[in-house]
């Protein structure tokens, strides 16, 4: 290993080593903006606020047993930030297909791993299409470094960007990131073993307690290897590798949250219950049969603090395999149905579970964790990401931003992405289908409007003593 090498973390090597041409291991976005602007402020912007994170300007290198993190001697952002326009009408359509075409491509593995392109001649104004590889970052953490690129005002506050860069904690030596890391871990062990200490003498019966946590954690870890294998449906055939993306018109927040209020639940219950009658509908349109059991979709469960700043990037969450209940027609029992499923998942530790199972397949040899994997991804239809955005309006270079979507990767034989984000008082809805899985994304995406509208309709105007009886 030479001096400029930084060793990649197991888990982070976990998500390298599931890139294949079928699931390219990225983590895409797409903004869509007011008004065109200023190539200039926009790579000012982006040499202040992401190149100052050092993995942006990191390439990997992989000797086989081993992942290391290495400045990239060439880096240059035109390499990285690209302009171009789409063609013809330049609607929404033809921004898809290209989100689509970007989504089946993979980054270039001979530089840092990502990309940018600033779409000009898109509406009234523009559009930025994110590409990033996984192994940088989970989605959680990337999209609040991307939200670190914007304002909550036109006017930016852009600072002088090589003195900015040069006063960053995480631009240091390898030797000193590596001393820093010894001892945080050193400092992080002692201070557990001062709290179990503490404990012991505080609460005698702490150890007992301990002991039931570590039960918990093996059935859970029991439960999940035992899981059934997902029932065979249109939505698992094996995959080409060519994605189609779409996204919905949003949906107003304050119309979700007067639904789950009206039901007694939380927002997340009540758009979980809009995706399951999505895919009710998409199972009608193609007289395919629900299975008895629902399906699952593996959802990203964040175990980063959400209130601490961005300091180092990484991978920091777990996966939870979550039961939609496709077969529960009712909106309102669908509804009960979704709520009971994710108290009970909120009272496991599968999260924890599935993060230490990545961390050990990232040590092991590859082909561990591939039939690992295979296992896993055959215990899930789809990813769901639902992740909270900014209540207000935010602007990049200037413009206000009109619409965010992002998709996390699918990894094993997974071939369909959803991806939930509240942004400025609405809810965007957007899915990645694998061409090879018959199923049409704009459709999906009429049945997921369709689907909330039932739910809401039954939860404020169909079912009133029922709601004023759960609500109590």
């Amino acid at each position: 290993m030479s001096s400029n090498q930084i060793p990649m973390s197991a888990v982070d090597r976990a998500w390298l080593r599931m890139d294949t041409p079928q699931n390219p291991m990225m983590i895409c976005g797409v903004w869509t903006l007011e008004r065109p602007v200023s190539m200039n402020r926009l790579r000012q912007t982006i040499e202040e606020r992401f190149l100052c994170f050092n993995r942006f300007r990191q390439r990997v290198v992989d000797t086989g047993d081993r992942a290391y993190w290495q400045d990239d001697p060439l880096f240059d952002l035109d390499n990285h930030l690209h302009r171009i326009a789409l063609p013809g009408k330049a609607d929404k359509a033809e921004l898809q297909k290209l989100v689509s075409d970007m989504n089946s491509t993979s980054l270039d593995f001979r530089q840092p791993l990502w990309q940018m392109h600033y779409i000009d001649n898109y509406g009234t104004g523009g559009a930025l299409l994110i590409r990033i590889h996984h192994c940088i970052a989970d989605g959680i953490s990337l999209v609040r470094v991307m939200l670190s690129l914007t304002d909550k005002t036109p006017e930016p506050k852009l600072g002088k960007v090589a003195s900015k860069r040069r006063s960053k904690p995480h631009q240091r030596s390898a030797f000193q990131q590596f001393f820093h890391r010894a001892l945080d871990n050193a400092q992080t062990a002692t201070n557990q073993a001062r709290l179990f200490i503490q404990s012991v003498r505080e609460e005698p019966d702490y150890p007992l307690k301990l002991a039931s946590t570590a039960s918990a954690i093996a059935l859970d870890l029991v439960k999940l290897g035992l899981a059934p294998i997902e029932p065979k449906t249109g939505l698992k055939e094996p995959l080409s590798g060519r994605k189609q993306v779409a996204w919905a018109d949003p949906l107003d927040l304050d119309e979700v949250k007067a639904c789950a209020r009206a039901l007694g639940g939380t927002i997340n219950d009540a758009l979980l219950c809009t995706v399951t009658g999505a895919l009710q509908r998409h199972f009608s349109a193609h007289k395919e049969k629900i299975p008895d059991c629902g399906i699952r979709v593996a959802v990203p469960f964040n175990l980063r603090p959400l209130d601490q700043p961005i300091e180092t990037l990484g991978n920091k969450f777990g996966l939870v395999l979550v039961t939609l209940p496709l077969e529960v027609m009712d909106p309102v029992m669908c509804f009960r149905q979704v709520q009971e499923n994710m108290n009970r998942l909120k009272r496991s530790y599968q999260a924890q579970v599935t993060y230490s199972l990545l961390d050990l397949f990232g040590r092991g040899p590859d082909v561990i964790e591939r039939r690992a994997l295979d296992l896993l991804s055959n215990k899930a239809s789809a990813v769901l990401t639902n992740v909270p955005g900014p209540k207000e309006p935010l602007y990049l270079a200037g413009s206000k931003l009109t619409q965010p979507m992002f998709w996390v990767p699918q990894s094993g034989n997974i071939g369909i992405g959803m991806s939930i984000l509240s942004y400025a008082g609405t809810v965007q809805f957007g899915i990645t289908v694998d061409k090879a899985i018959h199923a049409d994304p704009h459709a999906v995406m009429d049945y997921f409007r369709e689907s909330f509208e039932a739910l809401s309709h039954a939860a404020l105007a169909g079912r009133p003593e029922a709601v004023k009886r759960h609500a109590s």
